[in-house]
């Protein structure tokens, strides 16, 4: 299982497409046509996820809401 793994880095073509590193890709198996959400953090930060990985969490968060509640309620 990865954990924070680096990549590398890319860089922004002039119509704005970004390149995955294959190295990536594979390892987190991306694959061509796949759906991807872009999400802005905080002022510079982007953060890339698969469509199908942001469901999954979605659906366990929304079968955890009530244990999730009571532990921010505690906080």
């Amino acid at each position: 299982m990865l954990d924070k793994e680096f990549f590398g880095s890319t860089t922004i073509g002039e119509r704005g497409q970004v390149v995955i590193p294959i190295e990536a890709r594979k390892a987190l198996n991306v694959e061509k046509g796949e759906k991807l959400l872009v999400f802005g953090v905080h002022k510079d930060t982007i953060v890339i996820t698969k469509l199908s990985s942001f469901k999954k969490m979605s659906a366990e968060m929304a079968k955890r809401q009530k244990d999730i509640e009571g532990m921010l309620e505690k906080l």
